[in-house]
């Protein structure tokens, strides 16, 4: 294998492709060249814009992350982050003052808003700034693009007594960080995606990969919203290349993140089975060939085994590199003789 193309949503995206690219330097992953190729599409239907900026969360925290610049202990923005200019608009009063732009992450929204103005699409946007962030780690052997150009946006529909429909709908980013994701999700809206059309490049790289994967990202506002651009699932139904998945669920449980609700939004079975079953079977018109679970959902294997997806059970915690780049060679494996 020569070509990977990993469809990626922001922080447990990342994480995965740190342990993958560890595998690769490190010759861990069974039946992939040392100087494969990683192109990482990455959901951009959670972007928006605040104070004049543009803000795209999960580019920035998978250019972050490969940078080697994220701050870990956030697991999002930017490593020795200091935050005057949000305690001198929220002295303005300007709002919303919840969603905190760290100082050093500002400049990224900067050029990025800059160069949109100037004409830019996201995709050339992106491949600028990653000029800076992947060039020193890795080169040409990493590419990150945006699963599209146009503008695509993700609101969440929650409960509101005091609205006369009973429901008030906001911005993901106002769920996610004002909210925390502590009012149930009664539906979710992606607005513009069904008028979207794939960045360029993005169905070459899954038509022309060796691999896809889809790593243990949100199913439902991140792998999820890619698949939803008009173009890509039909390209990965149709590459030639074997699609495998990693449960984001362990013990009927996300491990970070908002996964339970979102998939509660949309009717989905909160379970490593439920998830993979929902992706779907590539032979019956869903996008896996193959599916791994965590070691203590082992005894959901066969469920998924027949909707006729492939399905391993191994660890799935990504503790550090190593283990990490393991789910990855697990993954390889399972799909290997697909």
């Amino acid at each position: 294998m020569e070509k990977l193309t990993v469809l990626s949503g922001g922080m447990g995206g990342a994480k995965f492709l740190q342990g993958l690219l560890h595998g690769l330097r490190s010759g861990l992953l069974p039946g992939v060249a040392p100087e494969a190729e990683v192109t990482v599409i990455a959901n951009n239907g959670d972007d928006w814009w605040i104070h004049g900026l543009k803000v795209c969360p999960d580019l920035d925290t998978v250019m972050y992350t490969l940078g080697d610049g994220i701050d870990p202990d956030r697991g999002w923005g930017r490593r020795a982050e200091t935050w005057s200019a949000k305690e001198e608009l929220a002295a303005y009063g300007v709002e919303p003052t919840w969603f905190g732009l760290g100082d050093r992450d500002i400049a990224t929204h900067l050029v990025r808003t800059q160069m949109l103005e100037a004409g830019y699409p996201l995709s050339a946007v992106t491949e600028a700034l990653c000029r800076r962030w992947l060039a020193p780690g890795y080169g040409d052997r990493v590419r990150l693009l945006p699963m599209t150009d146009d503008r695509v946006e993700t609101h969440v529909a929650v409960e509101d007594p005091d609205s006369p429909s009973g429901l008030r709908v906001v911005h993901f980013q106002e769920y996610w960080v004002r909210l925390r994701a502590e009012v149930a999700a009664r539906t979710v809206a992606v607005v513009g995606l069904e008028e979207s059309r794939p960045a360029p490049g993005v169905v070459e790289a899954i038509t022309g990969a060796d691999l896809v994967v889809l790593p243990p990202s949100n199913p439902v506002v991140s792998v999820g919203t890619i698949l939803g651009v008009p173009g890509i699932r039909e390209a990965v139904r149709e590459t030639a290349a074997p699609v495998v998945g990693l449960s984001p669920i362990v013990g009927d449980r996300h491990v970070r993140g908002m996964a339970e609700q979102m998939l509660t939004s949309i009717g989905v079975e909160v379970s490593a089975a439920g998830v993979g079953l929902h992706y779907g079977a590539r032979a019956a018109g869903g996008v896996l060939d193959g599916w791994l679970v965590d070691e203590r959902d082992a005894g959901q294997v066969e469920r998924v085994r027949a909707g006729g997806i492939a399905c391993a059970a191994v660890p799935l915690m990504m503790t550090d590199h190593d283990a990490t780049a393991a789910m990855a060679a697990a993954a390889i494996e399972l799909v290997a003789t697909q």
